[in-house]
């Protein structure tokens, strides 16, 4: 049986500036349960903005992000609009919720010198 992979190193393509001026781009990225889709659901900033769902799911998922200790909510709000949008194409493409998501990977041989 093989062993199944279920964390992506990722890196953000501005980062995540803090509050002493230090960037973060490097992080992990876990692959997703159940519970971390449906978590969100319960809380009152999802039901008052259904797009905040996003904002709880990646503070889930994300286990590191550069030297940070852990990875909340407001760091996710904090991200630039390019990191977060990177950060919810690469959630997509580790869980598998796009078709044709193998075709989209540059490593992919089929997109090799094609």
């Amino acid at each position: 049986m093989g062993s199944v992979q279920t964390e992506f190193e990722f890196e953000l393509p501005k980062g995540y500036l803090d509050t002493a001026g230090n960037l973060h781009r490097k992080g992990i990225m876990r692959l997703s349960r159940a519970m971390d889709e449906i978590v969100p659901m319960r809380d009152p900033r999802v039901k008052a903005n259904p797009a905040y769902a996003t904002v709880i799911i990646l503070s889930r998922v994300i286990t590191r992000l550069g030297a940070l200790d852990s990875v909340s909510p407001n760091i996710i709000e904090g991200l630039f609009a390019c990191d977060l949008s990177y950060l919810q194409k690469f959630y997509r493409l580790i869980n598998e919720l796009e078709d044709g998501a193998e075709a989209e990977t540059p490593s992919s041989p089929e997109t090799q010198g094609s």
